[in-house]
């Protein structure tokens, strides 16, 4: 009832429906992922890359590269790593 009294609220929920339906599926397909820990790290992991998605970043292209810069990054610039914060490390 509320997008009657609002006009900026959609009639239905498809957007949220199909922004979550992965990892509705997935959470049964992950279920028994194997180690213990394996479970939490995948979600980080997963958590990470959907993020960087919703930055509008290729996801491939923004692991690839904090991957690359990890060894050498600081506590301190860790942060920038971040897909809210990314920016591409120029060649």
């Amino acid at each position: 009832m509320r997008y009657l009294e609002e006009g900026r609220y959609e009639i239905d929920t498809n957007l949220v429906e199909n922004s979550i339906r992965p990892t509705a599926v997935g959470k049964k397909n992950w279920l028994f992922i194997g180690h213990p820990d394996a479970g939490w790290r995948s979600a980080v992991i997963y958590s990470l890359l959907i993020t960087a998605r919703r930055y509008g970043l290729d996801p491939a292209k923004w692991l690839e590269d904090v991957l690359r810069r990890i060894p050498s990054a600081t506590t301190a610039n860790l942060h920038e790593l971040l897909p809210a914060n990314w920016k591409p490390q120029a060649a």
